[in-house]
């Protein structure tokens, strides 16, 4: 059980640490209204490829993103299975606070 439980806080912080940033988060908030290509995402989020090719693999190494190539075009997508799980780690914190009651000192 406890294995289990360092398991899952690493899997939160990698989570939490590929979100934990501005671009990618921007990333994403465009990903959300479906595929897009690398070119569109540099259009839009006005960011180099190099910097934007950064941020795309933190996101995609922690499984948040999927792509895809089509020809010599990179597309990208959120992956709806990492979200699902981003909303069980942040549900599992709401249940350790509700289950924590006033805190007991000396």
């Amino acid at each position: 059980m406890k294995g289990s439980a360092v398991r899952n806080s690493a899997r939160a912080a990698e989570l939490f640490h590929a979100l934990a940033d501005e671009t990618r988060l921007g990333i994403l908030d465009e990903l959300k209204s479906g595929e897009r290509c690398v070119c569109e995402l540099t259009d839009c989020l006005q960011a180099g490829q190099s910097r934007l090719s950064f941020h795309l693999k933190v996101l995609k190494d922690a499984g948040l993103i999927q792509d895809r190539r089509d020809g010599r075009w990179m597309y990208y997508t959120v992956n709806s299975e990492a979200l699902a799980e981003l909303d069980e780690v942040v549900e599992s914190l709401k249940q350790a606070r509700k289950a924590r009651r006033a805190p007991s000192c000396c």
